[in-house]
C-alpha cells in the first residue's frame, strides 16, 4: 500500500465493473474497499463480521432481515453498518459509488448467499 493520499474518485474513475470492488487501502487488516453500484445485490449474511457502508455519490439502498424486513436509504455522505449474521441486500435504483469496510479476505458475498446470477462474482476485492 501507498504511503500517499488517494483519491477514491480517481480510484474509481479506473474500471466500470458493477459490484466488483477495489482496494483503496488497507487499515491494520481491514480493507477499504470502492465500487460502482447500480441494480440489486444478492441477499447475503457475513457471520463474524460487520460490514460498513458509505455513499460517496448517488443512493444505496440495503434491505435488512434484523428480524423483520425493512430498507435502509443512504443518501450521498451516509454510513450504515450492517451487523454481523444480518442478511442483507445492497440495491440502487439510480446507481452509486460507495465505499465498503470489512476485514481483509472476506468475500464480497458474505458466507452464505442466494444463487450468484451472471453479473456477481465473489471474490475479496481487488487490489488496484
Amino acid at each position: 500500500m501507498t504511503t500517499e493520499p488517494i483519491d477514491l474518485r480517481a480510484v474509481l474513475s479506473t474500471f466500470d465493473e458493477l459490484w466488483s470492488p477495489r482496494i483503496a487501502a488497507r487499515i491494520n487488516d481491514y480493507d477499504v474497499r470502492v465500487t460502482h453500484v447500480k441494480g440489486s445485490y444478492i441477499w447475503h449474511v457475513h457471520d463474524t463480521t460487520d460490514e460498513f457502508f458509505l455513499v460517496l455519490e448517488g443512493e444505496l439502498s440495503i434491505g435488512l432481515r434484523d428480524p423483520h424486513e425493512r430498507v435502509v436509504s443512504l443518501p450521498a455522505g451516509s454510513v450504515f453498518v450492517v451487523p454481523k449474521g444480518i442478511y442483507h441486500r445492497p440495491f440502487s435504483d439510480g446507481g452509486a459509488q460507495i465505499v465498503v469496510i470489512e476485514p481483509a479476505g472476506i468475500p464480497t458475498t458474505g458466507d452464505s448467499h442466494d444463487p450468484l446470477p451472471d453479473h456477481i462474482k465473489t471474490h475479496t476485492g481487488i487490489d488496484l
